[in-house]
């Protein structure tokens, strides 16, 4: 592992512009941006993925390990990733910094507490929470109704056990209300980290945020509580971008943690931007499978930010894809033809989808040992046949020389772009009404024939209509592992009927978040958490965080 010192003058970062986290990652000041603001942007390429499965997927593998490839091979590149939760990395996934080696490091730390981002984003969130609380125990001057106050507590870690609490119970102790937790990375101060372009942006957008309702229907924001200038002190070196490198040297800005089944799944728009400014390519990442991370990257985050993505690599295995074919996770290890080629409706799916954006697609076939041949061959055949560039990437065992080929694809596909208007564009148009966003995206990403509204789905719509505010996008909140808000109807299915339970208000991120099928904002533990396999060495070490 190289000093952070050095990476970054490599990257053409002087060191008056890092504030030092210890040796080997750091800060990017603010006075680093006054010094590029005015360089001109690299290409801007997304890593997304087939929908997830039990047997991994490598999406930021292939991110960290594309971007060691395309540097080998010439290309001044820097990769944006997002910052993993303890949640999942405590729990079902275990660390999210990639593999073998194709790694960001060090991993422990980032993995860990990083640089306290997260953490100072539940400070925030909890201070506000707290001051709502404070404000009807000291007399509620605003009239805030208790029984329809929609901001919760977070904490990041999964514990479905606080899903739904009920606070103030006690003498004394204020007014008693059903509330719950949310896990960090939900909450709406995590998106508006994630969206604003800077302090003063910041400061904006957690001023909007909604907290309830007070006893005559009007929102109640967090401007009326008069939390504003204690999260911002809270979150002034949180919006700082992070910098730290792959085991290669290549230099990764690695900065807010946004979950893609409950958030908008990307890394931070600050984070971006310097990486565009400082590399010829950027090569970034949006959380789970296409229809999740990639639609909201390019419907949200593109769009808010006013960012054009100059290609899409869609990541796939064999075994993914043999698994949406109908074979059991303990099976895949068999060759199965029939099974394979059945699943490769899923890869097609997300391909015809990202061609909707206007946005060119490398499909990248994340090798795994055990792959047969004549499998591999199947999957680039699909590939040829439906006129899209592919590759098999090694980066897992081999790092940068196991992508190669993949760097060069990329290369060739963003060369022939290159002098061409960009033909990206989001999927709706802003002036639709929110239903009309809902149901574009559920026919046209996922497939499905109609949206089903609940009764409170049906409330909160009302209420959004009232409030003038059909010019917010959409936010999809559904499970990861299908098309469907069904995790077990697996392929590419279609034609059936998306249930929408409630639509919640982002009023700081500029989005509605639709929750669909039976999608909760605080994840639980699974039976064996990856917590039980961690252990601390005496000299410090950490091992099995993976």
């Amino acid at each position: 592992m190289r000093l952070i010192t050095e990476v970054a003058s490599a990257a053409g970062i002087h060191e008056e512009h890092l504030e030092l986290y210890g040796k080997y990652k750091s800060k990017l000041s603010p006075s680093l941006w006054d010094e590029l603001k005015h360089k001109q942007d690299g290409k801007l390429v997304l890593v997304t993925a087939m929908n997830p499965t039990p047997a991994g997927e490598g999406k930021t593998l292939t991110t960290i390990g594309l971007s060691q490839a395309l540097n080998a091979a010439g290309v001044r590149t820097v990769a944006a990733l997002r910052e993993p939760s303890l949640g999942p990395t405590l729990g079902m996934k275990g660390g999210a910094t990639g593999g073998g080696k194709a790694q960001i490091v060090p991993a422990d730390e980032i993995n860990l507490h990083f640089t306290g981002d997260i953490h100072a984003v539940t400070s925030a969130h909890n201070l506000l929470s707290a001051m709502i609380d404070n404000h009807l125990f000291q007399g509620n001057l605003l009239g805030l109704d208790p029984q329809r106050i929609v901001w919760k507590r977070v904490m990041d870690m999964n514990d479905r056990s606080l899903r739904s609490i009920v606070t103030g119970l006690g003498d004394g102790n204020g007014t008693v209300r059903e509330s719950g937790f949310q896990i960090t990375t939900a909450s709406e101060i995590m998106a508006v980290l994630c969206l604003c372009d800077g302090l003063a942006d910041l400061k904006k957008r957690l001023s909007r945020m909604l907290v309830g309702y007070d006893q005559s229907g009007q929102p109640v924001t967090a401007k009326d509580i008069g939390a504003v200038e204690a999260m911002t002190a809270l979150l002034k070196e949180a919006v700082k971008p992070n910098l730290v490198q792959t085991l290669e040297g290549t230099p990764v800005i690695v900065h807010g943690g946004p979950f893609a089944n409950i958030a908008h799944g990307c890394s931070s728009v600050i984070g971006t931007r310097y990486a565009l400014k400082l590399g010829d390519v950027v090569v970034t990442e949006a959380g789970f499978g296409a229809d999740l991370g990639a639609e909201k990257f390019m419907d949200i985050k593109c769009r808010q930010a006013g960012l054009t993505p100059a290609a899409a690599v869609l990541v796939v295995t064999v075994k993914s894809l043999k698994y949406n074919g109908g074979v059991r996770k303990d099976e895949l290890h068999q060759t199965n033809q029939a099974a394979l080629l059945s699943g490769i409706s899923n890869m097609e799916r997300h391909i015809e989808n990202l061609a909707k954006f206007g946005v060119p697609v490398l499909v990248a076939l994340n090798h795994f040992e055990g792959d047969a041949p004549s499998e591999i061959n199947d999957v680039l055949e699909a590939c040829r046949r439906l006129g899209v560039p592919a590759a098999v990437s090694k980066v897992w065992a081999e790092g940068g020389a196991g992508g190669l080929e993949l760097a060069m694809e990329l290369k060739k596909l963003l060369e022939q772009g290159e002098g061409q208007p960009a033909a990206f564009a989001p999927l709706y148009e802003d002036n639709l009404d929110i239903p009309a966003k809902i149901k574009k995206i559920v026919t046209e990403i996922y497939r499905g024939a109609e949206v089903a509204f609940s009764p409170a789905a049906k409330r909160s719509l009302g209420m959004i209509e009232k409030l003038g505010l059909h010019q917010l996008q959409v936010c999809m909140a559904k499970t990861p592992y299908s098309f469907s808000d069904q995790p077990r109807l697996l392929g590419a299915p279609e034609g059936f009927t998306m249930g929408v339970r409630d639509i919640t208000l982002s009023l700081g991120a500029g989005f509605a978040v639709v929750i669909t099928g039976n999608i909760v904002t605080m994840p639980g533990l699974p039976a064996q958490p990856a917590a039980e396999g961690i252990q601390v060495d005496l000299d410090g070490v950490i091992n099995g965080l993976e």
